[in-house]
């Protein structure tokens, strides 16, 4: 907004020699509908101050339809808000729809395009990304994986057991974060931050960045002709030096790596990611060609998309804090298979359909990353009708996907039996649900984002009893939504925890 601000007197300058020359009535275009646009900025106004763009682009898209044009100062803008144009943009027309736009943040933050998320599509893309599927994300790696996973959980529950006794409140919203940062450090790079600790309070700074960099606006993104503006404001110096401090910290953790491959390793120690890819680097027959930029690179990519996990566990728990009848059903499924164990563990995942019906049902309500990485269109294409040039942003609204009235009965209703018995396929190959996406750029660690899930969720549930703080009821626990690339919920879940059996 403050740069918006700062652009004020030379837009509103052009703005009436724009309104004076042109006077002529519009041609005609092929073009879908969408909202009036400014000259010159388009529709920036509008999309450059909303904390939640998924929920707002949805409600336009119920005024101007579920193809939508708008403009991002110079850049052409289309946004997708069924499942019947999602598959089209997601499979059917895919290979036109599946690069990324040149964004400056995302440029410094991704080491210029070296890693799988925010590179175009070209052949780097399609190494990166056999490499990633190949090495770090198969389903042998994430089951080894594993001990991470269950360890961190435990560790979870055993925290949460304190508050039990006591009846007090707790921030489950930072309890589930936490427990994520502790598996995604030691999945990614085999550490374990003490909580509150200084390394602790540097990761979560850089978690920070991350989100401020994916989603700030650089006046050169969309109008080239002000670019000028983001170093006389001290935006690109500012992100230099995030970029910087980032780089110290992947330097530092390869560094580690390196000087305990000089020890021989226990064998039953878990290979972390950063183990394989300086395995990789190092590999003579290896023809992957990886770089030191592209190992950091990943690890940005591996960090970054680990903050879903934890989102959709929240909003998981809230749903079912909405719906006490869908929770009773479910802690009767998981604690009549598990029993008095003591915990769930994946080998109970494949046997609790009701877990996986209610995360299905959660994520289409509340996808975590509601509006799917921007896509960029390649070349020239026909959708729906109406043309669509190359160069354009696409974004396809997962969030207004999940509630698409076509394809979805009672779609803003809370209901996982629509899952049960159902063909419907949760892993990018029914456009009505795609958390993850789809097509070319489906992300590649759905499994690992499911799997950690599914195992939170069924671990709290079986666990304990959940209350809302005394005076709070469960029509009164809000939805509310905030960010761009991960949509959190804005405020925090509060919930009373009882031992389950206590």
């Amino acid at each position: 907004m403050i740069l918006l601000l700062s652009l004020t007197l030379p837009i509103i300058l052009i703005i009436f020699y724009l309104l004076h020359k042109i006077k002529q009535p519009r041609a005609l275009t092929t073009l879908p509908p969408g909202p009036p646009q400014l000259p010159l900025i388009g529709n920036l106004h509008q999309l450059g101050t909303v904390v939640d763009p998924h929920i707002y682009l949805y409600h336009l898209s119920k005024k101007y339809g579920p193809i939508m044009h708008m403009k991002l100062g110079s850049i052409p803008l289309l946004v997708i808000s069924s499942a019947k144009l999602a598959k089209q943009v997601l499979k059917i027309q895919d290979l036109a729809f599946c690069s990324r736009p040149n964004l400056l943040g995302q440029q410094k933050l991704s080491y210029n395009s070296s890693d799988v998320g925010f590179t175009p599509y070209n052949d780097d893309f399609k190494e990166m990304k056999k490499m990633t599927r190949i090495h770090l994300l198969s389903n042998k790696r994430v089951q080894s994986y594993r001990p991470i996973r269950e360890q961190e959980i435990a560790h979870m529950i055993t925290n949460i057991s304190t508050y039990s006794p006591l009846g007090q409140e707790l921030n489950l919203s930072e309890v589930a974060m936490a427990a994520n940062i502790h598996m995604i450090c030691g999945i990614v790079f085999g550490k374990r931050y003490e909580e509150g600790g200084s390394e602790m309070k540097r990761f979560l700074r850089i978690l920070e960045e991350y989100d401020v960099l994916v989603t700030s606006f650089f006046v050169s993104d969309y109008l080239p002709a002000f670019g000028l503006v983001d170093k006389i404001s001290g935006r690109v110096k500012r992100a230099d030096v995030m970029c910087k401090g980032m780089d110290e910290f992947y330097q530092e953790l390869i560094d580690e790596h390196l000087e305990s491959r000089r020890v021989k390793k226990k064998m039953e120690e878990v290979e972390d990611m950063l183990d394989v890819l300086i395995k990789l680097k190092n590999d003579e027959s290896s023809s992957s060609g990886i770089t030191w930029e592209i190992i950091k690179a990943l690890l940005m990519d591996m960090i970054l998309a680990s903050g879903a996990s934890p989102c959709a566990t929240i909003w998981t728990m809230t749903a079912l804090m909405k719906a006490p009848k869908v929770m009773e059903k479910l802690q009767h499924e998981i604690r009549s298979l598990v029993g008095q164990k003591g915990k769930v563990d994946e080998d109970d995942l494949p046997k609790l359909p009701y877990l996986k019906a209610v995360i299905n049902e959660s994520l289409r309500l509340y996808p975590p990353a509601p509006l799917l990485l921007p896509r960029e269109t390649r070349d020239a294409s026909i959708l729906d009708g109406y043309e669509i040039g190359p160069k354009t942003m696409v974004y396809v609204n997962a969030y207004a996907v999940g509630r698409d009235p076509e394809y979805w009965e009672s779609p803003n209703e809370f209901i996982p039996e629509r899952f049960l018995n159902s063909d419907i396929d949760s892993k990018g190959q029914d456009f009505g649900l795609i958390p993850f996406g789809s097509g070319r750029r489906i992300c590649a660690g759905m499994s690992l984002g499911y799997i950690t899930i599914e195992l939170m969720v069924a671990n709290l549930v079986y666990n304990f009893d959940w209350e809302l703080p005394k005076g709070t009821h469960a029509q009164d626990l809000d939805t509310n939504a905030i960010g761009r690339l991960v949509a959190h919920k804005k405020n925090a879940l509060i919930l009373v925890p009882t031992c389950y059996g206590v």
